[in-house]
């Protein structure tokens, strides 16, 4: 009798440990799945200002996180591309952008920010704070996101820096469009930037279903559930039988 009970144990430990790593298996290949893709981009501005043309080369950043039926966008410069041949005082600047969008949606979203916080000294490059807007996807799928036309606003002068070394996309996201389905339409998805802004990429309806690496990592995720079900359920099988014998 104390045989069989040990052996019960081992083989409900087992059953437990094998459940688990089924489970985590699972977990690791869902978690494994793209979502998004984000990188760094060297834009070079060619920048029109009141006293002439100037050029610089700045890395975008571009970064999307979900926020209810939206996504928040924040559009980051790492360099100055500007100058101004007068300090600018707190406040005196306000930037502004677009971003285009590509992929599954098309249009642009207009990210936006605050005056600069601080003086900025004369002929020292203008570094732009991050920029952030609100967009709501129309469609489903992948959208990339890359950087537009740079606007400068400062001393009632307007400097427009435009890309000129056609960048890639800053950012790739596999969104859903808002309500779970799509619109149908191809036009733009973009709202006009806040200052809390999001980003989101929308998708066509009516494709045929995809199948790749993702559907597979979907199937294994559920095998990994189905592995765990059969695990618990073999544990209370097994614990039951042994409350009936022991009775």
């Amino acid at each position: 009798m104390w045989g069989a009970e040990v052996s019960y144990r081992t083989y409900q430990k087992r059953t437990a440990a094998l459940a688990s790593l089924a489970a985590l298996a699972g977990s690791a290949v869902l978690m494994a799945a793209p979502v998004a893709h984000a990188e760094v981009v060297d834009v070079e501005y060619n920048c029109k200002t009141p006293i002439g043309d100037k050029s610089a080369v700045s890395p975008i950043d571009i970064k999307g996180v979900e926020s209810g039926d939206g996504y928040k966008i924040t559009m980051s410069w790492q360099k100055g591309v500007s100058s101004s041949p007068v300090e600018l005082g707190k406040g005196a600047m306000t930037p502004s952008a677009t971003i285009e969008l590509g992929g599954a949606d098309s249009g642009t979203l207009t990210v936006t920010g605050p005056a600069n916080p601080e003086a900025i000294p004369a002929n020292t490059p203008i570094k732009i704070n991050d920029l952030s807007g609100t967009y709501t996807p129309k469609e489903t799928g992948k959208v990339d996101f890359t950087a537009g036309v740079l606007t400068i606003k400062a001393l009632g002068t307007v400097t427009t820096c435009t890309p000129g070394n056609d960048p890639g996309p800053s950012l790739t996201l596999d969104v859903t469009a808002a309500g779970g389905s799509a619109s149908g339409g191809t036009g733009g998805g973009s709202d006009t930037g806040g200052s809390g802004g999001a980003s989101g990429s929308g998708g066509s309806e009516g494709e045929l279903p995809q199948t790749g690496p993702l559907d597979s990592a979907v199937a294994l995720g559920t095998l990994g559930g189905t592995v765990l079900l059969a695990g618990t359920a073999g544990v209370l099988w097994v614990t039951r039988r042994n409350q009936a014998v022991r009775r």
